[in-house]
Parts: C-alpha cells; structure tokens; sequence
C-alpha cells in the first residue's frame, strides 16, 4: 500500500470518532467534513495535522482554524481524540439543543471528545444565549454546562461577563413608562 494511501486511511480511522454518535451507523450528521489548503499525518505518533483556512464541519458542529491538529491516543479514552485548533482567533461553534448557538474563540482552542471538555486559551471568549464571558483563559465542560474562567497573569486582564438583556416580544404590548 502506497504511503499516500496509508496516511489518507489513518486521517479517515483518526477522525471517525469525533462524535460520541459516530460509532452508530453513518448518517450525513455524522459526516465529518475537513476543508483546509494542506494536510498530512504523522503515523508514528496518530497526528492529523491541516492547515491554511481549515473549517470542519460535522452536524451542528463547526471549527474554524489556521491549524488543527487531531491526536488520536488510547490515553485520551473511548473517543480517542483530542482537537488542537489554534488560529487568529481559532472558532468553536456549536447548535444547542434548545437552538442557540455556542460560540467559542482564541488564539487556542482544544476539544476533548470524549469528555466533552472545550478549553479555549489566549484571548478567549465565548457566548450563548445573551451572554459573553472573557478571559485569558475559559474551561467549559459541556456536559455538566459548566463554565469556569480566569484571568490572566496581569492584575488588568480580568474576567468579563456580559450579560445581553432578553428581546422582547414586538407582538406584546409595552406597559406604560417603559421606553
């Protein structure tokens, strides 16, 4: 088997689990599709690696990166992959279950998949339903729907939360002294 054979079959086993569903049978939501303008992977150490302009798409799920990196290792669990997507901001998004969209950047962002776990290093922000916390450094697991942030090494670099007020409904009339 040729070597470009072999590194293209390794990507394809690398990135079959990037879901928990995808050992179920294939559907196009489990479809993983990787655009980038360069790819290889390192077959000793289980590495995918894409770079220029990479966007992975699978489900509602959507990474957007300069680089992503795929380690793929029997440490990392049932799922095996970790995701190392680093870019100028590198972007997480995600549809929720109740339709809102989770949005996540920073110069770093890595995704434990079996676990759930989203840490987004260096600038990092991330929204959802009206709200946007920032910081040099966001844990989210979202399993739990637990997010923990912190500052960084300087006093100024605090974490920021903003909380977006709810719009109202045009169809509900205004009561009287609410602008």
């Amino acid at each position: 088997m040729s070597n470009k054979l072999t590194c293209s079959l390794i990507l394809l086993c690398t990135l079959s689990a990037f879901h928990p569903a995808a050992y179920a049978e294939n559907t196009a939501a489990d479809q993983v599709i990787i655009s980038s303008g360069t790819q290889l992977a390192q077959l000793q150490t289980n590495i995918g690696v894409f770079e220029e302009n990479v966007e992975i798409i699978h489900g509602d799920r959507k990474i957007l990166a300069d680089r992503l990196e795929v380690h793929r290792r029997e440490e990392l669990g049932k799922n095996k992959q970790l995701l190392v997507a680093t870019g100028s901001p590198a972007i997480f998004q995600e549809r929720q279950a109740d339709g809102t969209l989770l949005k996540a950047s920073a110069k770093e962002v890595r995704y434990d998949v079996a676990n759930r776990m989203l840490t987004i290093k260096g600038g990092a922000e991330i929204s959802q339903a009206g709200q946007k916390i920032s910081a040099q450094t966001i844990v989210y697991d979202m399993e739990k729907k637990l997010i923990s942030a912190q500052r960084g090494e300087q006093e100024q670099n605090r974490v920021r939360t903003i909380l977006l007020p709810e719009k109202e409904n045009p169809q509900q009339p205004q009561e009287k002294g609410n602008p």
